[in-house]
């Protein structure tokens, strides 16, 4: 009974449409009022001693991190970089805007924050180009879920907190899938900008261009260098590495590239911080709960269930990512990775999955829902850009939706995308 009030009252705030982590809290609230084995000063402590976790201090600094380099001028010169590689090729400047999403998201560790950076400068810039707004949109978007794939990922480092995972070796594993994702668009993009007829620049990569566009986007290439070369080498742990990251985009922002002025640096904090609460509260809510959930052994009879239709590892993997990618429609990434991690994570180890190999597809399932509505965020984002309503976009969108659900199964079924670096 106590699970059914959790579930049932849950599910009915979404239904009315309030916002996931007040859903959590009311379900808690009421579960609570009703249960004689929980009390809301022990959800309370839940909340904040959930929070209170050193690994936990990257998600605001990434975010901060995030927000001063969409601000500082760094997405221009990633683009064109990428563009003097692929911009003469049909479909060029397509793939330059996902080649510069990689870049990104390689910097910024969220979905959203990569499709306001990149979509503001590119979805008016292939527009002009003769690029169908619709296309040239969904692109944008397509590419921003890859920001929670490709290291530093937000998304990655709850989920090493929530599974006791190495954050680090979370990273290294995100990398080639990240990549391999982003090729694969760069291939339909191709053959969808061929058969529409956007043609290339033509123009010839010369040495001066490429030596010129690298001189240019140098600063903001070293980025991920120092970052991902910072925790892989030793030298500091991801939060400290969030925090190197702060301080270097604020350095180039401000004083290298000076398109950010001192004036401007308090709003970029401002917007940080905003974001920032939402997802702490959101893992303090999701936290507590999760201890419900184990309280009430919901995560083992989940994994009886699962584990009573099928042993074999590939087939469960395939029923988690069918229930990810529902999930990833109507719930928050943050507040996913939260709360199913703990439920999913022990059977799959049961198993014999890889908990990081686990961890990459999880995150990719999830990754497909900010583009799929009714929650769809990069769509939210992508369409008070463009101007398109959100339904026209989501249709617009679907061909890549079908293209990363073939680079997530072909994920599933190779985990040695996952774990060669490893």
């Amino acid at each position: 009974m106590t699970s059914f009030i959790l579930f049932g009252s849950f599910f009915l705030f979404l239904l009315l449409s309030v916002p996931i982590a007040i859903s959590l809290g009311l379900a808690l609230v009421i579960t609570a009022l009703y249960s004689p084995n929980l009390t809301l000063t022990f959800l309370s402590q839940s909340m904040v001693t959930s929070t209170d976790n050193f690994a936990l201090m990257a998600v605001p600094f990434f975010i901060l991190a995030g927000e001063i380099m969409g601000k500082g001028g760094i997405s221009s010169r990633l683009f064109d970089l990428a563009n003097v590689f692929v911009g003469r090729y049909t479909g060029g400047f397509a793939m330059a805007a996902i080649l510069t999403s990689m870049f990104f998201a390689a910097i910024s560790g969220s979905g959203p924050a990569t499709v306001a950076a990149i979509g503001g400068m590119l979805i008016p810039a292939m527009v002009a180009q003769g690029y169908d707004k619709r296309f040239a949109t969904s692109v944008i978007v397509a590419a921003g879920s890859l920001g929670i794939i490709i290291p530093p990922s937000i998304p990655l480092v709850l989920y090493g907190v929530s599974g006791s995972q190495s954050i680090g070796d979370l990273f290294i594993g995100g990398i080639i899938p990240g990549i391999f994702l982003g090729l694969i668009m760069m291939v339909y993009a191709y053959f969808h900008s061929k058969k529409k007829g956007y043609s290339g620049t033509g123009e010839k990569i010369s040495i001066r261009k490429v030596i010129h566009a690298m001189n240019e986007a140098k600063w903001s290439i070293l980025i991920p260098v120092i970052i991902l070369g910072g925790i892989y080498g030793g030298i500091f742990t991801p939060t400290e590495a969030a925090v190197v990251a702060v301080v270097y985009a604020t350095i180039i922002s401000l004083l290298v590239y000076r398109e950010m002025s001192f004036k401007e640096f308090p709003a970029a904090v401002r917007e940080a911080a905003l974001n920032s609460v939402v997802i702490l509260v959101i893992i303090g809510i999701a936290n507590a709960f999760g201890t419900v959930l184990s309280m009430e052994r919901i995560p083992q009879v989940v994994a009886e269930g699962f584990l009573s239709i099928t042993q074999n590892e590939v087939m469960l993997l395939i029923l988690i990512v069918i229930l990810l990618l529902v999930i990833g429609l109507f719930m928050d990434t943050s507040a996913a990775v939260i709360i199913f991690t703990p439920i999913l994570l022990p059977m799959a180890i049961e198993l014999g999955v890889n908990p990081i190999h686990f961890g990459i597809v999880m995150i990719v399932a999830l990754a497909v829902g900010f583009i799929t509505p009714p929650l769809g965020v990069n769509l939210f984002v992508g369409s008070s850009i463009s101007g398109l309503s959100v339904p026209v976009l989501a249709k617009a969108v679907m061909p890549f939706f079908f293209v990363l659900l073939i680079g997530l199964i072909i994920i599933v079924l190779v985990p040695q995308l996952t774990l060669l670096l490893l």
